[in-house]
């Protein structure tokens, strides 16, 4: 085999594999391959557009589109919950500097979210319902700390001041 034929092969099934992925892409994904993404608590396609504003990544975008379910009516579309739990490995937070200085310096601003030290627990938060039951799993392992106080004063009922 001569390097032009070698090369244009490759080119061939560089353009196949290209087309292929473009394809699968347009999909949506598993709930699994969703999870592995961090996506499984932003189950409305709203919640997508919301998270668009704040982080200006549009593969993480896309993806979230990918997940997300199309909203059914408007009153669906601001889902508020009462509390949240930040988990995280103690052992693993010098791995996250961005949920470091969400603990330390802005976690006091929402009295409704705890934070739960769990052995291996990739960073993540549970949303909660009026009941303290869990609703949505959402992981934020990659989010800024600016994401992650958008996100809760979006999505958790402000406490009252009395």
């Amino acid at each position: 085999m001569t390097m032009k034929k070698v090369k244009n092969g490759l080119l061939v099934y560089s353009l196949v594999a290209l087309l292929s992925f473009s394809v699968i892409g347009a999909q949506e994904l598993s709930s699994k391959e969703c999870e592995n993404l961090g996506f499984t608590g932003l189950a409305l396609c709203s919640d997508c557009n919301s998270f668009a504003d704040f982080v200006k990544d549009q593969e993480l975008v896309s993806d979230c589109k990918k997940c997300c379910t199309e909203d059914s009516d408007d009153s669906m579309s601001k889902i508020i919950y009462s509390g949240a739990v930040l988990e995280v490995c103690m052992r693993k937070l010098v791995f996250y500097p961005e949920i470091v200085g969400f603990i330390e310096e802005e976690k006091e601003k929402f009295p409704t979210v705890k934070v739960n030290y769990a052995y291996n627990s990739p960073p993540k938060l549970i949303m909660l319902d009026d009941d303290g039951q869990h609703k949505e799993t959402i992981r934020v392992d990659n989010w800024k700390r600016e994401h992650i106080l958008q996100f809760l004063r979006e999505k958790v009922k402000p406490t009252s001041v009395s």
